[in-house]
C-alpha cells in the first residue's frame, strides 16, 4: 500500500509549451532528494487535458526511468471514454508503473452504474493496480460513496483519491472499504485531518512546492501524530490557499519557477499567474520556509 505524500507533479514546459525534458528530469530528482513518498505523472496538475496521447505515453514513460524505481510512480490514465482510459493504463502499466491514477469520468455526467461499468471494465482489462479519482468540481460527476464501496471489492482497484473535501465522507470510506483498500486525500487543505481520521496519504498540489514539509506533514498524521501533524499543517495553511488562487497547475508552475526548478511554459487555454497574485503566493511561500 503507497502512503505518505503524492505530488501531482506537474509538466514543465518552454515557453513555447513544449515538453521540457531536463526540468523532468530535474523534478524527479529534486523530489526523491526532498523526501516525497511517490510521483504521480500527468494527472489533471500534469496537464493532462492538454497533452497529445504521444506526449502523455512519453512523459509517463520518462518518468519512470527517472524514478528508477527509487519511489513508486502512478501514472495519470484517466479519460471519459473507458476504451481510451484502458489504452491509456495499459501504456502505463507496460511502462513500469506502480498504479494508476483514474479520474471519474468528466462532461458525459455518467450514471452510478455507469461509473461502476466503466472502472470495473478497465480493471478487467489491465492488471496494474489502480486508484479511483473523485473530483466533482472538475468533472461535474460525483461518484456516490456506496459506488466506491462496490468498486473496492475489485481485487486490482486498491484505493481511492477523494477531492470531495467532505471530511464525513472520506470517513465513512474508511470505515466502510476493506482495509487493504486506503483512501487518499485529493485536497490539501483537509488532507491531514483526513490522514488522522485513517486516511493512508494525500496526492497533493502543494508537494510540488513544499516538498519536504508535506513529507514530514504526512508522515507525522499517517503515523497518528496529530499534534506534530496539525502544527506541520499549519505552516502550510495559506500556500494550500495560494495553489488555488487561479486554475490548478497556474500558481504551482509559478512558484516553481520562482524557486528556479522550471522555466515559465503553461498550454493554453490556461496562462501564467496573473500579476495580481504574485506577492500573495510569495507571501505564502515565505511562511512555509521555501522562499
Amino acid at each position: 500500500m503507497l502512503t505518505g505524500s503524492m505530488v501531482a507533479m506537474v509538466t514543465p514546459m518552454n515557453e513555447r509549451g513544449a515538453v521540457d525534458w531536463p526540468a523532468l528530469e530535474g523534478l524527479v530528482e529534486h523530489h526523491i532528494s526532498q523526501g516525497t513518498d511517490g510521483i504521480v505523472s500527468v494527472g489533471t496538475t500534469g496537464e493532462s487535458a492538454t497533452l497529445d496521447h504521444e506526449e502523455h505515453g512519453e512523459v509517463i514513460s520518462r518518468t519512470v526511468q527517472a524514478v528508477a524505481g527509487r519511489i513508486p510512480v502512478i501514472g495519470g490514465t484517466g479519460a471519459n471514454s473507458t476504451s481510451e482510459a484502458i489504452a491509456l493504463t495499459q501504456h502505463a502499466m507496460d511502462a513500469g508503473v506502480d498504479a494508476c491514477l483514474l479520474v471519474v469520468p468528466y462532461y458525459n455526467k455518467p450514471p452510478q452504474e455507469g461509473l461502476y461499468q466503466h472502472f470495473k471494465a478497465i480493471a478487467e482489462a489491465v492488471a496494474t493496480p489502480q486508484i479511483l479519482y473523485n473530483v466533482p468540481g472538475r468533472t461535474a460527476v460525483d461518484m456516490h460513496n456506496d459506488t466506491t464501496v462496490r468498486l473496492a471489492e475489485i481485487d486490482n482497484i486498491v484505493a481511492i483519491k477523494d477531492a470531495t473535501n467532505d471530511l464525513d465522507r472520506g470517513r465513512d470510506l474508511i470505515a466502510r472499504c476493506p482495509s487493504d483498500f486506503a483512501v487518499y486525500s485529493g485536497e490539501d487543505g483537509s488532507a491531514c485531518e483526513l490522514m488522522l481520521a485513517g486516511g493512508k496519504g494525500t496526492i497533493s498540489v502543494t508537494a510540488n512546492v513544499a516538498p519536504q514539509l508535506m513529507h514530514r506533514m504526512c508522515q507525522a498524521a499517517v503515523l497518528g501524530h496529530a499534534d506534530e501533524a496539525r502544527a506541520l499543517n499549519d505552516q502550510l495553511a495559506d500556500l494550500h490557499k495560494a495553489m488555488f488562487f487561479e486554475s490548478n497547475p497556474i500558481p504551482a508552475k509559478w512558484a516553481l519557477e520562482q524557486q528556479g526548478l522550471i522555466g515559465g511554459g503553461i498550454r493554453l487555454p490556461l496562462v501564467p499567474l496573473s500579476e495580481q497574485y504574485h506577492d500573495r503566493v510569495r507571501s505564502a511561500m515565505n511562511l512555509a520556509g521555501i522562499l
